[in-house]
């Protein structure tokens, strides 16, 4: 499955064989409220980066149409969609006669969701449904480093340093541009490492709580502004830098201390809804917004 280690430059590939680069961010908050929906991003068509509250705005089209769904790990915020998007989409992708939906993630994370939602009581098991021989949901486990081909876009595995394990992704432009992904994470030196070797265009990365809340932003492997700033001192070029994950009510907070710390990034805040277009040749190319 590896296609290249975590010390390996950028992928390679023929350019004419990946697609463009869009990203529907469907939900970007670390927890709900009106207008709050937790993390899922739609790369294309077809591959989904976790699966927050944010799947419940696609048109059931839309989910018949994701093939892929990446999770970083097995914390609620970032799964509980898996099964109601299996449990919508089945009678539709059988009547296309469409493969299974194949859920990409660590084997200690597929384990979780096998245990603890497919196991008939919390959630129907739609890795065997509507039958062991043709089920909606397929289980695929990766590791750090591995580069997947997806759509014939490649996506690469990123370490992440959270209270289960868990990992990021960096998915590529036609030109080895790197929209990255740091999922849930606290102070993580091995991403940086692994970031300083590819052509970053533009990094969505967490920070769940004010400066006020350091010490439970350190014991639930979190960032808040001041973590963030040495993180982003990994960066070796400017870069866009995307805020998500930010807790309810708090996002004027953490954007306005933010705005304080020094830092060469041009870093805003997501939100849920919008999209983001990365452009090949070094910048990010457009963003429209809901509404």
């Amino acid at each position: 499955m590896a296609e290249d280690g975590p010390g390996s430059p950028a992928p390679q590939w023929a350019e004419e064989s990946i697609p463009p680069m869009q990203i529907r961010v469907l939900g970007c908050s670390g927890s709900i409220a009106a207008g709050c929906r937790t993390t899922s991003y739609l790369i294309g068509a077809d591959i989904l980066v976790d699966a927050g509250t944010g799947v419940g705005d696609l048109t059931l089209e839309e989910m018949a149409a994701i093939d892929h769904i990446l999770v970083s790990h097995s914390h609620l915020d970032h799964v509980l969609a898996i099964g109601l998007l299996a449990d919508s989409v089945t009678r539709r992708r059988d009547a296309m006669q469409r493969p299974p939906v194949q859920v990409h993630a660590l084997p200690e994370t597929l384990d979780a969701l096998r245990r603890h939602i497919f196991n008939g009581v919390i959630w129907p098991d739609f890795t065997r449904l509507p039958s062991a021989e043709h089920p909606v949901l397929t289980l695929h486990p990766f590791a750090v480093g591995d580069v997947l081909q997806l759509g014939g876009r490649p996506i690469e595995v990123l370490p992440a340093a959270h209270t289960v394990p868990a990992v990021g992704f960096a998915a590529f432009t036609n030109d080895g541009g790197a929209w990255v992904f740091t999922g849930d994470t606290g102070p993580n030196p091995a991403l940086w490492a692994r970031l300083a070797q590819l052509d970053v265009r533009m990094l969505v990365i967490e920070t769940a709580f004010r400066d006020d809340e350091l010490a439970l932003a350190r014991v639930s492997r979190h960032l808040c502004p001041a973590l963030l700033n040495a993180e982003l001192a990994g960066l070796t070029q400017a870069t866009e830098v995307c805020i998500t994950h930010v807790k309810p009510g708090e996002l004027e907070t953490v954007m306005a201390e933010i705005a304080q710390l020094q830092t060469p990034h041009h870093i805003r805040p997501l939100v849920s809804g919008q999209t983001l277009v990365l452009a090949e040749r070094g910048a990010v190319a457009d963003e429209r917004r809901p509404g």
